[in-house]
């Protein structure tokens, strides 16, 4: 058996899995009645608009306000939406973050707080730490981001640096009760690491972001190094004013793999689930599922359904050289590499919130003519790995994933689909 337009197919699977998490279908259910007292709706993510677009069409109109990424508003029917940059902070987002909190600071104890929280929240909430500055704040986040650390020490570093996030934003709250809705992107899906936790009580301490930072020998500014040794300010998770928060998590990639599996079989394919955790470097992914695949492949005897390998996570990519790419078309670059054109075995890597890296594209495919195609533009493979340009890399070949704002937030997916070497012969 084989299938007949296997780019469409696997791009239909990640329709399927972002279309599992749209906010206007995990929302609804997840609300409560609506209080009769006042209620305060804020939030920050690339799904946060998304979400208080669903909250109003529930609720109608809320007082509140949501930041969100450039390009991902949404029409709201009181909430404000304010825009903003990410993956580094801008000044949109700084002064946003600072109406934010004021308004927090209206609650009472009758009131509720419903917090909206997707990531991408991380840099659009930006309060810095006492003493830090901006432009020394956007040079902390380009620092992580180069670094290669995964999104759980980025995140223990940020808290420590920051005024909202590690539970702070809850703790302004007080007394009011708050309910925080959280749209998962982290492995495990730790509300902690969701934007870096702002209604969530943090453990780590000053010490480990230190040890974090000397690890991953990050060159911070010196107003990030004084404000960690003079002391943070997150809350811990016993912490009085954490008392009447409920922290809830609505959508995981766990459910979009889900989808994708129900999907295959019913084309008649058998899924393979790997899980949503997988974090390592994107070209050694890569690499090790095609290897994978390629021994699936080996084991397939002539009329086998074909296999598919699902997997979702965050890769990263350290060592970044200079391109224009991300960890999505790495993994898929690196895997079309060590395909090296074998016949039957196709593979797609995209980010669900529809942006791979800083660029506005979500991933890549790639197939037995990857390689074929990318002689006849001159290009080398290896050679593009080796810097980082793995995005411009597919769009010469014409395989770059392009879904624009999705308006949610779930990680990476990854599929790669294994056909028996009989169905598709060299």
């Amino acid at each position: 058996m084989s299938v007949s337009e296997p780019k469409a197919f696997l791009s239909r699977l990640f329709d399927a899995a972002v279309a599992a998490a749209d906010p206007m279908k995990t929302i609804p259910g997840a609300l409560p009645e609506k209080p009769a007292g006042r209620v305060f709706v804020v939030g920050a993510g690339k799904a946060s608009a998304r979400m208080a677009e669903a909250v109003e069409s529930v609720w109608g109109p809320c007082e509140g306000l949501v930041i969100t990424r450039y390009g991902y508003g949404r029409p709201t029917q009181g909430i404000e939406i304010v825009e903003a940059a990410h993956p580094v902070s801008d000044q949109a987002g700084m002064e946003a973050t600072a109406r934010l909190l004021k308004l927090l600071g209206e609650a009472g104890e009758d009131d509720l707080v419903l917090a909206l929280i997707s990531g991408g929240g991380s840099s659009l909430l930006c309060a810095p730490a006492e003493g830090i500055t901006l432009e020394d704040f956007q040079a902390v986040h380009r620092a992580l981001l180069e670094s290669g650390a995964p999104i759980g020490q980025m995140n223990v570093v940020r808290k420590h640096l920051s005024r909202i996030k590690g539970g702070q934003l809850a703790a302004m709250a007080w007394p009011a009760s708050v309910l925080s809705l959280m749209i998962s992107d982290v492995t495990g899906d730790v509300p902690g690491d969701i934007a870096s936790g702002v209604t969530v009580g943090e453990t780590s301490t000053v010490e480990d972001a230190l040890k974090i930072i000397a690890d991953r020998n990050m060159k911070l500014p010196q107003s990030a190094m004084d404000a960690l040794h003079a002391g943070s300010t997150v809350v811990a998770p016993d912490d009085h004013r954490l008392s009447r928060v409920d922290n809830r998590v609505i959508s995981a990639p766990s459910q979009s793999l889900a989808v994708a599996e129900d999907l295959a079989r019913e084309a008649g394919i058998e899924p393979r689930n790997l899980g949503d955790g997988i974090d390592e470097e994107a070209r050694e992914a890569g690499a090790r599922q095609a290897k994978m695949a390629m021994d699936i492949q080996d084991g397939l005897s002539p009329g086998d359904r074909p296999v598919l390998l699902i997997s979702g996570g965050e890769c990263t990519v350290s060592g970044w050289g200079g391109g224009v790419g991300g960890p999505n078309a790495e993994f898929i670059l690196s895997c079309a590499i060590a395909l090296n054109g074998r016949a039957g075995i196709y593979a797609l890597a995209g980010d669900t919130d529809g942006v791979d890296g800083a660029a506005e594209i979500a991933g890549a495919f790639c197939g037995p003519d990857t390689l074929e195609k990318a002689k006849s533009k001159g290009l080398d493979p290896a050679d593009v790995l080796k810097r980082s340009d793995s995005h411009t890399f597919f769009g010469e070949i014409g395989d770059q994933i392009v879904t624009g704002p999705t308006l949610t937030n779930v990680n990476d997916f990854r599929a790669i689909l294994i056909e028996p070497r009989a169905a598709n012969p060299s």
